[in-house]
């Protein structure tokens, strides 16, 4: 989970459906080079508080060879009951199969509407408030994948595995990949210093299976972040997998935030499409779930498929399917119970398309063109415990520029109509960010303050009015990896309303914006994070061999 304050056979459950069309879930994804051949994907609505499934119809082309239809599912998790004390296995068993049942309906509508993948969330099985003896009852030994295993057709081959016999079976039984997020336990000796006192490491585990319902991968999460019920592996893994249709890599939730293994995975293993599941607590300005991931898809330039959690008391939601260039389709809802699917077409190999965009020199134009004036009204402000250095958008129009430390962000704007009754500022931080103090960040931002009190700047708002005819955001950045943001009023992205220029400029296209929330350049500077894991070693500091890749033609 991240909250930044910064972020088998059986059937225990019963779920209607119910036919309906949603305004709010309809997307064009018609593709520029398909018209034709097109077919109908459903999207699913499910929640344990009503026990409904809710069908939404949007429009698709039918797959070449070189896209495939993707799918992520937003999960409104079944949770246990709060208890100090384990439960039985046969409770455990009980509520996974609960949820389970719920990805069972949303599988197979996948498959059938045309996906070759699909991604369920972070602890999507039995929740996330667990100590590490609690926890236990629900974890299985999920072994090495080069051990060739279908777990559908020899369930006991090692041990009591009936989670992951019933997983194996849904992508055997609907022809799909299905990853799916759930603990590992792995035994080991007393005589091993770091062994814990109940003879197990407990990892937050990802695992894949092929359309024949064989285990080809297995990630265990690195990067923790509240989460006391499961270990940290020694290193971080680099897992990858590959099919017909693309090269896939796999990390989870806080990951995404460090070098290793999502930037390596994209850098030095080439993959065409990340799979993401995430238990992702929203926390505006700069890092809700639709917000961030979209940006990192861009920043990195590779498919991200993310599928969060759906729990509106923890701030949960927020699943998308993004490409290198824009989002896909995405869901944000604060306001129901409901779970979602989303289902796109993308490129299988997205370096190949005639879309794909060059590498970007994010410095270039900021450190050539100057500064504008430098404001004398700067003042400090607070983006989730981080000082920011901040100046305010005046006038209607204008070029500024704010600087902390090594950093100077210029913006160039020009508001459509400014609202007496809302206050925007430019705002720069650069350092170690947060409580933690793990991460070393670089952004650039301009943002709607809360009120028109400048104190209020950098607190999170959901709703503005002001449109921008124009803006042009860039940072003398000291790190390649930057990551575009652009949110509208009432949580929205602004899917081809905006481009980043080779020169690291980020610029409004197509006219006027809808309502600003915020534009950022959200840049990591992994190099300088700080120390943190028990070895002493900085996550950036260190160039990881492989830990686990699977080099495999898969035939589907």
């Amino acid at each position: 989970m991240v909250n930044d304050t910064y972020p088998c056979p059986h059937s225990y459950c019963q779920h209607e459906l119910v036919n309906t069309v949603s305004d709010s879930s309809s997307v064009d994804l018609t593709t520029s080079k398909q018209k034709r051949n097109h077919y109908t994907l459903a999207m699913i609505t499910s929640s344990f508080l009503t026990s409904a499934a809710v069908f939404a119809l949007i429009t698709l082309p039918a797959a070449t060879q070189d896209t495939f239809i993707a799918a992520v599912y937003e999960h409104a998790v079944v949770l246990p009951n709060k208890t100090e004390v384990p439960v039985s296995r046969d409770d455990a068993l009980r509520l996974m199969n609960r949820n389970i049942d719920i990805l069972e309906r949303v599988i197979k509508l996948a498959a059938e509407q045309g996906a070759r993948i699909i991604v369920t969330p972070e602890d999507a099985l039995y929740g996330w408030k667990f100590t590490r003896e609690t926890v236990f009852p629900y974890l299985e030994d999920i072994p090495d994948p080069q051990v060739n295993w279908i777990p559908c057709q020899n369930p006991y081959r090692f041990g009591d595995t009936p989670v992951q016999a019933r997983l194996s079976c849904l992508a055997k039984n609907n022809s799909i990949y299905v990853l799916a997020n759930i603990g590992d336990k792995k035994p080991c000796s007393s005589r091993n210093s770091t062994c814990p006192s109940n003879g197990y490491y407990q990892y937050n585990t990802n695992v894949v299976y092929d359309t024949k319902g064989k285990l080809v991968a297995r990630y265990h999460k690195y990067h923790l972040y509240s989460e006391p019920q499961f270990d940290v592996p020694e290193k971080p893994e680099l897992v990858t997998f590959n099919t017909t249709f693309g090269r896939f890599g796999i990390f989870t939730c806080f990951d995404i935030l460090f070098h290793d293994p999502a930037v390596t995975l994209v850098k030095d293993f080439h993959v065409d499409t990340i799979l993401f599941p995430t238990a992702w607590m929203n926390v505006l300005p700069l890092l809700t779930a639709i917000e961030f991931h979209s940006a990192w898809a861009v920043g990195m330039r590779v498919n991200l498929l993310v599928a969060n959690i759906h729990h509106v008391s923890q701030n949960m939601t927020g699943s998308g399917i993004y490409a290198p260039n824009s989002p896909k389709v995405y869901h944000y809802d604060m306001k129901t119970q409901l779970g979602r699917i989303l289902l796109s077409e993308v490129d299988s190999h997205p370096r190949a398309s005639p879309a794909y965009a060059p590498a970007v020199n994010w410095s270039a134009f900021a450190t050539t063109v100057g500064r504008f004036p430098l404001q004398k009204n700067t003042f400090g402000g607070f983006v989730s415990r981080d000082e920011f250095n901040f100046t305010e958008l005046f006038e209607n129009v204008g070029n500024l520029t704010v600087c902390q430390k090594e950093l100077c962000c210029h913006l160039s704007y020009r508001m459509l109509e400014k609202e007496e009754n809302e206050v925007y500022v430019l705002g720069a931080f650069t350092g170690l960010h947060g409580r933690r103090r793990r991460e070393y960040w670089q952004v650039c931002t301009m943002l709607k303050c809360r009120t028109t009190n400048l104190t209020t700047c950098g607190r999170p708002v959901e709703t503005a009015s002001t449109r921008f005819e124009m803006f042009s955001l860039s940072g003398t950045f000291g790190t390649e990896y930057v990551f575009p943001e652009v949110l509208l009023t009432e949580i929205h992205l602004s899917p081809g309303k905006f481009e980043v220029l080779k020169d690291g400029r980020l610029v409004n296209k197509n006219g006027t914006s809808g309502p600003i929330l915020t534009v950022a350049l959200f840049g990591r500077w992994y190099a300088k994070d700080s120390v943190y894991n028990s070895s002493g070693t900085s996550n950036s500091a260190v160039t990881y061999l492989l830990i686990s890749t699977l080099l495999m033609t898969v035939a589907f």
